[in-house]
């Protein structure tokens, strides 16, 4: 007979296995589009195809539903459906498991999974800034150095903001130990700041924005600040869907191209269509898209050997990456459009905010 021990070790087993089945839905097949990805039907008739693209609901990953939004209302030939993530392990299991093919990433993790084997390329960028270390309202932090000791959340080890935190922990001569880092998913951050749990952490919008509104938090840097032209997120695609269609990969890259450039010209027009897919209040990404001096920025998204070289380099310092990775089998720039215009995206048919459930 099994003691009780054993039992609730089983049967944490079972719960913890049940979970993750029905986290990451391995049922739904590859490439299957489940209902919570449908969020705007539209009026395209043209589409030939469609593709379920994953995201997380951070600025950086913007262009992600505004390409989904477009590829309906406009005659395109692929209708894109964006599944909404709440953390990058999650959409990592998901593009291992081909459920996704095509998703915004953390730049070093599509570097740590290329570098591992799993065949994806890098192929646009998500913005560039967009991304604050937040503390507390109340906090007397004025500088990095007086969070030595504290706890601050990141969105993971491998995302450009803990590597540029750690730069300037050695521009301020603190060890990496000097403060305590933890991994949050991102829409979790802000209610542990103003639960007390953490002391401050550094991710991307609006999640700095919403602790501002919401009268908890303040920005102690904007990472333009550190790293002038900061990019977070990139555009990763599976080879095996780069060889097998490419045209719908070529539809995606310009679709994700025009969208960064209507976003960059219509932000409350982009707040407004994308809060739905975002599950969050329109308020705040229209103050992460219109606050003055602006905060993000939707165009110069073609991923250069240089922008990538110096994140590969901070990662290889930091060992969380191992080896250098020629930027040829980390980048395609194949399916960048020759020329880049604002998606065709008629404002007056933006559908007002509807309440939906949470992401992933």
């Amino acid at each position: 007979m099994k003691s009780p021990l054993a039992r609730l070790a089983i049967i944490s087993v079972l719960l913890i296995t049940a979970l993750g089945l029905f986290r990451y839905r391995p049922w739904n097949g590859q490439g299957a589009v489940v209902m919570q990805d449908v969020i705007h039907e539209g009026s395209n008739k043209r589409a030939l195809r469609e593709l379920t693209v994953g995201f997380l609901p951070v600025t950086c990953h913007l262009t992600c539903p505004v390409t989904d939004f477009a590829s309906k209302t406009t005659q395109t030939s692929t209708n894109f459906n964006s599944r909404v993530f709440s953390d990058f392990p999650t959409v990592v299991s998901a593009l291992q498991a081909k459920q996704v093919q095509a998703t915004f990433m953390i730049v070093p993790l599509a570097m740590k999974l290329r570098e591992q084997g799993v065949p994806v390329k890098i192929c646009y960028l998500g913005h560039r800034d967009g991304s604050e270390i937040v503390v507390a309202k109340t906090s007397s932090a004025r500088s990095l150095s007086d969070l030595k000791g504290k706890k601050i959340a990141i969105p993971s080890p491998y995302s450009n903001q803990n590597f540029v935190i750690h730069k300037l922990m050695q521009d301020y001569g603190m060890k990496p130990d000097d403060i305590n880092f933890v991994i949050l998913p991102p829409p979790d951050m802000p209610t542990s700041l103003a639960a007390g749990a953490i002391d401050g952490y550094f991710v991307g919008e609006p999640f700095c924005a919403k602790a501002e509104l919401d009268g908890i938090g303040r920005v102690l840097y904007y990472a333009r600040d550190i790293w002038p032209n900061f990019i977070s997120c990139a555009l990763v695609v599976h080879e095996d869907l780069i060889k097998k269609d490419p045209e719908v990969v070529r539809d995606l890259v310009r679709g994700i191209a025009q969208s960064g450039a209507w976003a960059e010209t219509h932000r409350a027009e982009a707040a407004k269509l994308a809060a739905p897919y975002f599950r969050q209040n329109e308020k705040v990404l229209n103050w992460v898209l219109t606050a003055q001096p602006r905060r993000v920025s939707y165009v110069g998204l073609t991923p250069t050997d240089e922008d990538l070289q110096k994140i590969q380099s901070m990662g290889i310092s930091m060992k969380l990456l191992t080896k250098p990775i020629p930027m040829s089998e980390l980048i395609n720039r194949d399916f960048l459009p020759p020329v880049i215009t604002p998606a065709p995206i008629d404002p007056a048919k933006i559908p007002a905010g509807k309440t939906l459930a949470k992401a992933d």
